[in-house]
């Protein structure tokens, strides 16, 4: 069995994951020059065929440029990276995880709220069923953590993709590798379980979605979501 290009994806991934931290982390700063392939295969141990296949990753995720004469140089991860380095962002600590944590959940209120409105005018009969079950299917307080934000993706999923914006659902995809990579478990150690918990609300969202009530939807989704936020911000300040 030939292993190997299985083996030449995971070096290059290693490879391409020190880079972003190097980079996300400040240690490369913009303007800053990438060694040539040659030298950075010598630094990491890898062969060539790594090296360009990790700077072919950062330069599609945005971190880096060929300038003139041919050299890598480093660019302004927050003028030109996308929403894909959230994850990254938080592995490498980066940006200190609650105010990561709290930026993710304001655009998360920002885009589910827009989501509700779209999807009382928008979605099939089958999604507000789909909603309607994912509500009700909702477990109760004194669910496990893990139990509880796993109903909440599926609520919130199921209202996104009724609302039938394609770059909602993708941001949707980011926004939860995000949380991930940060851990559920922050959520219950700053205290932030009170939007996730209450049942009762995302039963009567679900309901007024399904009553294509998108005034009423969009009113309770921003103020469900918009606890959370309140929340993080004043623990961010902190």
């Amino acid at each position: 069995m030939d292993i190997q290009p299985v083996e030449r994806t995971a070096v290059s991934d290693e490879v391409l994951g020190k880079l972003v931290a190097e980079i996300l982390s400040g240690r490369l700063a913009p303007g800053d020059p990438l060694p040539a392939e040659r030298e950075l295969a010598l630094r990491f141990g890898v062969n060539r065929h790594a090296i360009r296949e990790a700077l072919k990753g950062i330069r599609q995720a945005g971190l880096v440029r060929i300038a003139q004469g041919g050299k890598t140089r480093v660019l302004d991860w927050r003028r030109h990276a996308g929403l894909d380095v959230l994850s990254a962002l938080a592995a490498t600590g980066a940006v200190p995880p609650v105010e990561l944590l709290r930026d993710i959940v304001e655009m998360r209120r920002s885009v589910a709220t827009d989501a509700a409105r779209l999807c009382a005018e928008r979605a099939t009969e089958a999604q507000c069923a789909a909603i309607l079950e994912a509500a009700r299917g909702y477990p109760v307080a004194d669910a496990t953590i893990a139990i509880t934000v796993a109903a909440d993706e599926v609520f919130w999923t199921a209202v996104i993709e009724g609302s039938r914006n394609l770059a909602y659902r993708l941001g949707l995809n980011t926004l939860l590798a995000g949380f991930d990579a940060i851990g559920i478990g922050a959520l219950a150690d700053l205290g932030l379980m009170a939007e996730f918990v209450d049942r009762d609300a995302h039963l009567e969202l679900a309901e007024r979605i399904a009553a294509r009530d998108a005034d009423g939807a969009t009113r309770l989704a921003d103020e469900l979501l918009g606890r959370i936020v309140t929340l993080l911000a004043g623990a961010a300040e902190h």
